[in-house]
């Protein structure tokens, strides 16, 4: 299905005269008028009028516009999002006729929670505001509960023809990794606590030194780094002990990072001095620079490989849907 040049003019003139229309009364557009009369297709004796595709555009519009570089990659854009979001209508429209065939059953107590859920959560439980809402869209609240059972169903459908293999073979495990090795690249990296001592005032290095020698002291005596952080430490990670997580070298200068990277898991640094702060570090943990081996990414490789089997069932279920089903395309 092809949109022509002259469909989607009329689709973004469409878009510019709802934008543009102000709320007193004025004469409709024509060709706004043109543009809703028409068929955009027909699923399963289900009509989709054009002017529903454009309502369904007519949000992603700006965002499009915005990112386009050019009207003429504009255009193209919305060519081709307004086939995959009519796509996506006629999608919804076969699959809830498939779970009807099938004799899908949705509590209504159900779609009541998910309208009340959307109202509380949409419109702060504001009634009126989500009918004023209905009434721009030129919907009523029982189109809007109708749209809600379709995408409960739609959900439902999908997730049941999710399917995917328990288990995958250890061969294509062993394949996937092979071919992706790459992803699976691991630089090296450091867990560093540190201790950072900052003037106060303009009391200089020198009180500094006197602290940063007596915090030495404690942890060559055995003290826990974390808890001389706590104590000692001047900066905003004091209270975590000092713990900056897992860095890699380019995550801090590289006076530090030469220094931190030089220890062996559990040793500290002698003072640093740099721009009248003094730094202590600590490598709690080391990782070194790696492709892991497939016996530590084996589970994930396996869920990604049950990810990729579960959408290519669902997309082959989808195709049977569509192969099933009358749909015309007016455009």
């Amino acid at each position: 299905m092809k949109l022509s040049r002259s469909l989607i003019f009329l689709i973004i003139t469409a878009i510019l005269a709802a934008s543009t229309v102000s709320r007193a009364q004025q004469a409709p557009d024509p060709e706004l008028l043109r543009l809703g009369n028409g068929i955009a297709a027909v699923a399963e004796g289900q009509i989709i009028t054009v002017e529903e595709l454009r309502r369904e555009l007519e949000p992603i519009v700006p965002r499009l516009r915005a990112e386009s570089k050019s009207a003429q990659e504009f255009s193209q854009r919305l060519d081709k999002l307004s086939r995959e979001v009519l796509q996506n209508m006629i999608d919804r429209i076969i699959i809830v006729k498939a779970a009807e065939k099938k004799g899908l059953m949705i509590p209504q107590s159900y779609i009541d929670q998910e309208y009340a859920d959307v109202l509380a959560r949409d419109f702060d439980g504001n009634r009126s505001r989500f009918l004023e809402y209905l009434r721009a869209r030129g919907d009523t609240a029982r189109d809007y509960r109708k749209r809600i059972y379709e995408r409960v169903v739609v959900n439902v459908m999908r997730q049941e023809n999710r399917r995917s293999q328990s288990e995958i073979s250890p061969e294509r495990i062993e394949e996937f990794y092979v071919k992706n090795k790459i992803r699976f690249y691991q630089p090296e990296a450091l867990r560093l606590r540190q201790i950072i001592l900052s003037p106060i005032a303009d009391e200089g290095l020198v009180p500094l030194r006197q602290t940063a020698r007596q915090i030495i002291s404690e942890l060559e005596a055995g003290s826990n780094f974390a808890d001389i952080a706590r104590k000692y430490s001047q900066d905003e990670m004091s209270r975590r002990g000092g713990d900056w997580g897992w860095i890699e070298r380019k995550d801090i200068r590289k006076e530090l990072s030469d220094a931190a990277f030089s220890l062996r898991a559990g040793e500290h640094s002698a003072p640093i001095e740099l721009n009248d702060t003094i730094f202590i570090l600590y490598a709690e943990d080391k990782r070194e620079e790696m492709i892991q081996p497939i016996t530590q990414v084996r589970d994930i490789i396996e869920n990604v490989l049950v990810g990729e089997i579960a959408r290519e069932a669902q997309e082959r279920w989808l195709q049977d849907v569509r192969n099933q089903s009358y749909v015309r395309y007016f455009m």
